[in-house]
């Protein structure tokens, strides 16, 4: 069965992240084409990017390193949920990204974006970007959600109806470029 690890970008205290990303999970649980996985950048502890060596050469130094890299290999593909911090993504998430190559390349991601005054849109322009670099492709379809709509007293996630939709639309395109992707990956 294929599995979509959804990534939780960010790993500041007190966060709101793990809600939305648990909104995602709770949805994806219910489809029957994929299984899914809540990953969370913050349980893995890495320090800021410290191999000697390219991600490319996939060869790694530290266990912290090997740990994400088996983690981020063992996926198929992938639902990215960032924050926007200053029109772009956390260093948490880019970070956590440039720390493998191989492991990333011929799978699929959809992008989730959070934030206050354009609702994360900022931030997931940056991040189609920068996942097309590690050989990721982002699929069409985008959730935006605001801080000051999705969320009571900026704090409580309570998605506005329409987000459901969106979500399904994006988690369906998810699966189905995973798929397509599948023989990228074994070659």
């Amino acid at each position: 069965m294929t599995t979509i690890g959804i990534v939780l970008g960010s790993t500041r205290p007190g966060r709101v992240g793990p809600q939305i990303a648990e909104w995602i999970e709770k949805t994806a649980r219910a489809r029957e084409d994929a299984d899914f996985e809540l990953v969370d950048i913050a349980d893995y502890n890495l320090p800021l990017f410290d191999e000697p060596r390219s991600p490319r050469m996939g060869s790694y130094e530290h266990d912290h390193t090997r740990a994400w890299a088996a983690k981020i290999d063992e996926l198929d593909g992938f639902v990215f949920v960032t924050p926007e911090y200053n029109r772009s993504i956390p260093a948490s998430l880019k970070n956590a990204i440039d720390f493998v190559y191989n492991e990333w390349n011929n799978k699929a991601v959809g992008l989730v974006g959070y934030g206050s005054n354009v609702s994360g849109s900022r931030a997931v322009d940056h991040l189609r970007h920068i996942v097309a670099g590690v050989q990721l492709t982002a699929v069409h379809t985008q959730v935006n959600l605001s801080l000051r709509t999705d969320f009571e007293k900026f704090t409580t996630f309570v998605p506005a109806a329409g987000h459901e939709a969106m979500l399904q639309q994006l988690l369906t395109e998810v699966v189905t470029l995973t798929n397509a992707l599948a023989p990228q990956r074994q070659a």
